[in-house]
C-alpha cells in the first residue's frame, strides 16, 4: 500500500486533534455549535478520502466518495455561516436568509448523492479510487466558488465599514487569509488532479491540507480574540442590553465601543472622533458645562455627572457621566461615558408639579368657597338673629344668648339687669303719619338708644314697638342710671316729618329688672322656664310704668322659687 494513502488519515487526525482542543478549552454556546458543525464537515473530507483508498468494495468506495463531496458541499455553506458569525452579523440572519444560505449546498448534495447517469462521478478501472468526474462535479465547484465570493463580500464589507470595531477588523483580516489558503489548495487540487490529471501525476491531500491550514487560522482567531468565549459574549450582550447609553473612548478621543442604546438617539460609530466640547454645544445643558469640561479635560480620576437635553423628535433628558479608564499604573488611557435616560423621571416630576399647582389652585378655590360660605352663613345668621328694620338683634337671639348667659351669671353670682321699654302712643303715630313714618320712628329710636348704651350692652327688638336691653355686670343703681340716659336720649331725639311744621317728639316707658341678690336665688331645672319668669317680671314693671303715666321708669322685684316665682314693682316718681 502506497504511503500517500495515509496522508489523508494523518490530516484527519490533526483536524480531530484541533476539534478536541477547541472543544476542551472553550465554553459551549450556540455559536460553538456552528463552529463544531463546520469543523466536523472539514474532518469528513480527509477521513472519507482515506476510507476510499482503504476500501476494496466498489460500493463502499462510492459511499466514501459521496460522503466526502457531501461534506465539501456543506463546507461552503458552513464557511459562509461561520463568516457571518465572526463579523458580528448573526442578528441579521432570519429564516428566509438561512434558507437562501443553505439552499445551494443542499442542491449540490442532492446531485452528489443521487449521481444520476453518473453525472457526478464514474469509476475507472472497476473502482472509485481512480474516478472520472462529470458535469455535476463542476456544478458543485461553481457552488463552492459562489460561497467563496459570498464570504469574501461579507468580510470586505465588514472590513471597510466605519461601524466595525478594530477588534472585528483584525479578526476579519486573519479569516481572509484562511479563506485564501483554502481556496488556493482546493483550486490547485481541482486543477492538478482533475483538469490536468492526464498529463500530471496525482498529488493527494491538497484539499485536505488546505482545510487543515485554514482551520488553523480559525482556531487562532477564536483563541486570540475570544470569539466564542462565554464571558466575552456575555459582556457584549450586557453592553448592548443595558438601558444606559455607553460610549468608550481611547486616549485620543476615538470611539472604541458604542452600545445599541446610545446609537438609538445619537448617531455615533466605532472609529469616529468624539469632540466633547462640540457635543455639549449641540445639546442643551442643565447647569454649568464649564465645570464638567474642566474635570474632563484635566483627566481627573473623578466622576463628573451632568444633565443634558437631546433634541430629536422630542426632548430627552440624560444624566451624562464621564469616568476615566486607568491602567495598572493608574495612568489614564481613555474615558467611559454613560448616558442615563431620565426623561420619564423628569416628565413625572413635571407632571407632579403641574398636578400640585392644579391642586393648590383647587385648594385656593375651596378656601375662597369656604370663605364665601362662611360669609354667607354669617349673613344668614344675622338675617335670622337680626331685625331687618332696626338692625338690632331680635328676640330669638336674645333668648339664645340669655339662656346660657343668665345661668352662668347666677352660677358665678354676677349681677345683671334687663331693661324693657316701649314707645309711648306708637299706635297714634302710625295712625297719623302712616306705617312708613312709624317704621322710621322705630329705626331712629333704636339708633338713639345704641348711642346711649355701653358696647357690652345688647339691644334687641323684643316685639312691635318694644325693645329690651341686656346689661351684663350691672347692679340696680347703675341700671337706673343707664335707663335714665336712654329715656332722655329718646326724648331729645326729634324726628322731622314731611309736610309737618313741628317735629315729632318720642317718649318711652321703661321697666327694669336687676338680679344682684343670689342668697335666695334658685335656678329651676329648666333654664328656658326661668328666663320666661325674668321676661314676665320686667314686662310687669313696664306695664306699671305705663299705668303710672308713661315716660317713666319702674323697677321689678323678682324672687324665684323651686315651685314657682313671685314679684312686685317699685315706683320711681319723676317730675317730668
Amino acid at each position: 500500500m502506497s504511503p500517500s494513502v495515509w496522508y489523508d488519515l494523518v490530516l484527519f487526525l490533526l483536524l480531530f486533534a484541533l476539534y478536541v482542543y477547541v472543544f476542551a478549552t472553550v465554553r459551549i454556546t450556540n455559536l460553538h455549535k456552528v463552529y463544531f458543525l463546520f469543523h466536523f464537515l472539514m474532518m469528513l473530507w480527509p477521513l472519507c478520502q482515506f476510507a476510499t483508498d482503504m476500501a476494496h468494495d466498489r460500493r463502499l468506495q462510492l459511499f466514501y466518495v459521496t460522503m466526502s463531496f457531501v461534506s465539501l458541499s456543506m463546507l461552503g455553506s458552513g464557511w459562509l455561516l461561520l463568516t457571518v458569525f465572526l463579523t458580528g452579523n448573526a442578528d441579521k440572519l432570519g429564516k428566509k436568509r438561512l434558507f437562501l444560505l443553505f439552499a445551494p449546498a443542499v442542491i449540490a448534495v442532492v446531485g452528489v448523492v443521487m449521481n444520476p447517469f453518473s453525472l457526478f462521478v464514474a469509476p475507472l478501472e472497476g473502482g472509485y479510487i481512480d474516478r472520472a468526474y462529470g458535469p455535476w462535479f463542476w456544478i458543485v465547484i461553481v457552488i463552492l466558488v459562489s460561497y467563496f465570493f459570498a464570504s469574501l463580500s461579507v468580510l470586505f464589507r465588514t472590513l471597510h465599514s466605519s461601524q466595525t470595531s478594530p477588534t472585528i477588523k483584525k479578526q476579519v483580516k486573519i479569516t481572509l487569509w484562511g479563506i485564501f489558503v483554502l481556496f488556493a489548495f482546493a483550486g490547485s487540487d481541482a486543477l492538478l488532479n482533475v483538469v490536468l490529471s492526464e498529463w500530471l501525476p496525482i498529488i493527494p491531500g491538497l484539499t485536505s491540507l488546505g482545510i487543515f491550514l485554514s482551520d488553523l487560522f480559525f482556531v487562532y482567531v477564536i483563541k486570540k480574540y475570544n470569539v466564542f468565549d462565554l464571558v466575552y459574549i456575555a459582556h457584549e450582550d450586557v453592553i448592548n442590553t443595558i438601558p444606559y447609553g455607553i460610549l468608550v473612548l481611547d486616549e485620543n478621543e476615538s470611539i472604541v465601543e458604542v452600545n445599541k442604546a446610545l446609537q438609538s438617539f445619537i448617531d455615533l460609530h466605532v472609529g469616529d472622533h468624539f469632540d466633547m466640547e462640540a457635543f455639549l454645544g449641540s445639546v442643551r445643558v442643565e447647569g454649568s458645562s464649564k465645570r464638567f469640561l474642566d474635570h474632563y479635560k484635566q483627566k481627573e480620576n473623578t466622576l463628573s455627572p451632568m444633565e443634558i437635553i437631546v433634541e430629536r423628535d422630542s426632548a430627552r433628558h440624560f444624566i451624562l457621566q464621564a469616568s476615566p479608564i486607568v491602567d495598572s499604573y493608574r495612568m489614564q488611557i481613555g474615558h467611559i461615558l454613560t448616558f442615563q435616560d431620565v426623561s420619564q423621571e423628569r416628565y413625572l416630576v413635571k407632571e407632579m408639579n403641574r398636578q400640585n399647582e392644579i391642586l393648590q389652585e383647587r385648594n385656593h378655590s375651596l378656601d375662597r368657597i369656604r370663605h364665601e360660605l362662611s360669609q354667607a352663613n354669617r349673613q344668614l345668621e344675622e338675617l335670622v338673629l337680626t331685625d331687618s328694620l332696626t338692625n338690632c338683634y331680635n328676640r330669638r337671639y336674645l333668648t339664645q344668648h340669655l339662656t346660657h348667659e343668665v345661668i352662668t351669671n347666677i352660677h358665678y353670682k354676677t349681677p345683671f339687669s334687663l331693661i324693657l321699654f316701649d314707645i309711648d302712643f306708637f299706635k297714634a303715630i302710625n295712625d297719623r303719619y302712616g306705617h312708613v313714618k312709624g317704621d322710621e320712628v322705630l329705626y331712629r329710636t333704636a339708633q338713639a338708644v345704641k348711642q346711649s348704651i355701653r358696647s357690652t350692652d345688647i339691644l334687641t327688638r323684643y316685639g312691635g314697638e318694644e325693645f329690651m336691653i341686656y346689661l351684663p355686670h350691672t347692679e340696680r343703681q347703675l341700671a337706673k342710671q343707664l335707663a335714665e340716659r336712654v329715656r332722655l336720649s329718646v326724648e331729645s331725639n326729634h324726628i322731622v316729618v314731611e309736610h309737618e311744621i313741628e317735629q315729632v317728639s318720642i317718649t318711652i316707658s321703661i321697666g327694669i329688672l336687676s338680679i344682684e341678690d343670689f342668697d335666695h336665688e334658685h335656678v329651676l331645672d329648666n333654664p328656658e322656664e326661668y328666663l320666661i319668669q325674668l321676661f314676665a317680671a320686667v314686662d310687669k314693671a313696664l306695664y306699671q310704668a305705663k299705668q303710672n303715666g308713661r315716660n317713666r321708669i319702674e323697677f321689678a322685684e323678682f324672687q324665684s322659687k323651686k315651685e314657682g316665682y313671685s314679684y312686685h314693682t317699685r315706683n320711681y316718681r319723676n317730675s317730668y
